[in-house]
């Protein structure tokens, strides 16, 4: 998944709007954007959009951002929505993979309430968003079969902190925000799930928000999450590789092929080793998942 397109779940609305919107996955939220009294209305809404949008085809993947479990409201979160079989939920404020184990328990039970098959429902965990969770972000691995990626944020953990801004004057993370960045791509490499990175709320400068995706792309992230639809165009350019990359990858692998049992393959003057050979495996498979 590249683009991670946040929605309401009280806004039917802007909720058929995103299914058209070109992002490969919406994230319907039920916390941060919803009040507190519209919390049961935002529940109906969600639930009655996926039953009428799951049989939709070629429609974008139909993730829910729940409640924590410190909020007491994740189990009404999950009572509602697993009974509509989104393909996911996403977990906010994380801490660790017990976290994520527990939560995984829930949704056991409630797939076999509904019939669903066990392991239907992936999870998305957001690892960064309170200062215990910074301390934990290596333990994910082996938590749960549905964990598929990992992703961060900074608003949650700024107020956790009590710092007056996370960013600087240039638009850039400060130092907290930017530790808060790497534990989430390095928890994600050792868990072996993708790494999304956060938003960018300026949805309006799209050369900032162009060049922000560049950089997570550079560092390791396969996605970004957004917040609005007109940010999906350019985060599905940046972060589907371009033909250049896709030959280059491909040349790559058919030299270590028609080379078995060595460590370096030259092409074009050029030295390759296995690690290369790692990367090049990884963006095909991209490419791949992009396609299907």
């Amino acid at each position: 998944m590249r683009s991670l397109l946040f929605i309401p779940g009280d806004s039917p609305r802007k909720l058929d709007k995103g299914v058209g919107s070109g992002a490969d996955a919406l994230l319907i939220d039920l916390e941060d954007s919803i009040a507190p009294e519209r919390k049961a209305e935002a529940r109906a809404t969600t639930t009655a959009f996926l039953k009428e949008v799951r049989p939709v085809k070629d429609r974008p993947r139909l993730f829910v951002r729940i409640n924590g479990l410190a909020t007491g409201l994740t189990d009404d979160d999950l009572d509602a929505v697993v009974a509509a079989a989104p393909d996911g939920i996403m977990f906010p404020k994380a801490e660790g993979g017990p976290a994520v184990t527990h939560c995984d328990a829930k949704l056991t039970a409630r797939e076999a309430v509904h019939g669903l098959p066990d392991g239907a429902t992936d999870i998305i965990a957001i690892a960064t968003e309170t200062a215990a969770a910074m301390f934990l972000a290596g333990t994910y691995k082996g938590s749960s079969q549905r964990l598929k990626a990992l992703t961060w944020g900074a608003e949650d953990l700024s107020a956790e902190l009590g710092a007056e801004a996370n960013r600087d004057r240039d638009g850039n993370f400060l130092d907290p925000y930017r530790l808060a960045r790497s534990l989430c791509l390095v928890g994600a490499a050792h868990a072996e799930v993708q790494a999304v990175d956060t938003v960018y709320i300026d949805f309006r400068n799209e050369a900032g928000f162009r060049r922000e995706c560049e950089e997570a792309r550079r560092d390791g992230f396969t996605g970004k999450m957004l917040i609005h639809p007109a940010q999906v165009a350019v985060c599905n350019e940046v972060f589907t590789p371009n033909a250049e990359q896709i030959k280059r990858a491909e040349a790559v692998v058919a030299a270590f092929a028609a080379n078995p049992g060595v460590g370096t393959v030259g092409i074009g003057g050029v030295m390759f080793d296995r690690p290369h050979l790692e990367k090049a495996r990884q963006l095909l498979a991209r490419v791949a998942a992009t396609a299907s």
